[in-house]
């Protein structure tokens, strides 16, 4: 997680004021006449609130906001600079050559990718450990310059905008941006899904300028059955049903079908050369030694317990949840929806831990705030009985005083009828939180993608082995390599590890 302090939250009432002069703009904007032939398609196409020169100018304005929300550039250049190549090769090859398109690398290990209007095209290094050649690559990458020159990102830009002016006005009305956040109301404008027009158009594209680059195709239906297989596992490592999609997954962003991706190969009316390009030993090597999974920088994740070695704690939730690190908070997901969020937050003056927690949880009600000390620091908690859109729910929150104005801030949801039987491990959750010494921080090490090359004799298993232990080992194994189950390659086939 890349911690950040917040700023005092504006009245409701201003904010509402605000909003609703927001849409009002929005609406009358919306309704100026915008349509053109689109180079790509060659039909007349409404562009939305944007000339191709305001795509440009938005797209380098939220490219910054891109950046920070996403966990900034992966600063690797041997990664950084085949990505780049590689899309800009692809480009050429579509109706806008000379559109200078930026391909960057996201800092992050969810498997995404997206695009702003005006060329701003972003995959992130959690895609390119899944992918497992260089056509798959290049595919995911045509995709998404397909939706740039269709000109689907300046449509969905607008659209999003409207999306995240509704999402706030819903955070005004319901009064608690905490619950809202738990239930998952937050909204990501850049990570909306396209219609499934839309999606069939970019796989078009998309396919038109893989084949003219001289790639395989077919590598687009391959690498949607890793995503499929990988949506899976992230769902069971969750705790959840391997048909729930996480809606940060390229999945739910981009639903798509292995039959949908072959009717558009078809509609692209284009043909693969014979020796139609793979690369899957060059994509390989472009990503030998990668970052795997979190940054340290941003905090890991290590079984039960969240680790981060730059601001120096470290925390541990019971068995039976299962932790996520995101950019602004860390969740766990736990029995019958129970839930833990934890982050941080600066305040403005220098409040007690138990002044803190009052105005904190202001808008809960709650009540008879109890001062503690964790591990030498002040802190504070308080319960209350909330509604959420999941029914009624017990909140705990934690404030720990964390020194330098900075407040350390759990919080615990769960089902009533759940909250005593929880209510130990959660204690112990809070407990567990304590500052880490220069040592302790000095020995987190990331974990990375390292080359393996099969031998007589190898199974999966033996190989799944020679990756750092932990829930799912064998089954984390095949996904990152797309092996079906039960199968090798054949000896002497370069394979990813993941390793410390």
């Amino acid at each position: 997680m890349t911690m950040r302090s917040r700023r005092p939250t504006p009245r409701p009432i201003s904010r509402l004021v605000r909003l609703l002069s927001a849409v009002s703009l929005l609406a009358l904007t919306a309704a100026l006449p915008a349509c053109s032939t689109n180079p790509a398609t060659g039909e007349q196409q409404f562009a939305g609130l944007m000339s191709p020169q305001q795509e440009r100018q938005v797209g380098k304005e939220q490219h910054s906001q891109v950046m920070a929300q996403f966990g900034g550039p992966y600063d690797n250049q041997q990664v950084t600079g085949y990505v780049n190549r590689l899309g800009q090769s692809l480009a050429q090859h579509s109706e806008m050559p000379d559109l200078a398109f930026t391909f960057t690398v996201l800092d992050s290990p969810i498997v995404n990718a997206f695009a702003l209007p005006g060329g701003y095209v972003y995959v992130t290094r959690g895609l390119l450990a899944l992918a497992d050649s260089e056509a798959e690559l290049a595919g995911v990458m045509a995709h998404e310059i397909g939706h740039v020159t269709a000109r689907h990102s300046a449509e969905r830009y607008s659209q999003g905008t409207v999306a995240n002016v509704g999402v706030a006005l819903l955070g005004v009305l319901t009064g608690s941006n905490e619950l809202a956040g738990v239930a998952g109301y937050g909204a990501q404008a850049y990570l909306q899904s396209y219609s499934r027009s839309q999606e069939f158009e970019a796989d078009t594209l998309g396919v038109r300028y893989l084949t003219r680059a001289g790639y395989q195709p077919n590598a687009m239906a391959s690498f949607l059955y890793k995503l499929d297989q990988h949506s899976r596992l992230q769902a069971q490592l969750a705790g959840k049903s391997p048909d729930v999609v996480d809606q940060t997954n390229i999945m739910a962003t981009h639903p798509r079908t292995v039959d949908r991706v072959e009717a558009a190969r078809q509609a692209a009316g284009v043909t693969a050369a014979p020796d139609a390009r793979i690369g899957h030993e060059e994509h390989l090597q472009s990503i030998d030694g990668m970052l795997y999974g979190d940054n340290p920088a941003q905090g890991v994740v290590r079984g039960q317990e969240f680790i981060h070695p730059d601001l120096r704690f470290r925390f541990t939730v019971p068995e039976g949840y299962t932790l996520v690190n995101g950019q602004t908070q860390v969740q766990a997901t736990g029995p019958n929806g129970a839930t833990i969020v934890f982050d941080m937050d600066k305040p403005q003056g220098s409040p007690s831990a138990r002044d803190y927690l009052a105005a904190w949880g202001q808008s809960l009600q709650v009540s008879s705030v109890e001062q503690i000390q964790v591990n030498g620091m002040n802190a504070a908690t308080a319960s209350v009985r909330a509604n959420t859109n999941r029914g009624p729910a017990d909140v705990r929150l934690v404030a720990i005083a964390g020194g330098e104005g900075t407040f350390y801030r759990f919080l615990f949801v769960t089902p009533p009828q759940q909250t005593q039987q929880l209510s130990a491990g959660l204690q112990q959750t809070t407990y567990s939180f304590r500052r880490l010494n220069a040592s302790e921080a000095g020995n987190v090490r990331p974990e990375r993608i390292a080359l393996y090359r099969t031998r007589a004799g190898d199974t999966q298993q033996s190989v799944a082995a020679r990756m750092p232990a932990g829930p799912f080992q064998l089954e984390r194994f095949t996904v990152l390599n797309g092996l079906p189950a039960g199968q090798m390659p054949p000896t002497g086939s370069l394979l990813k590890l993941v390793t410390q």
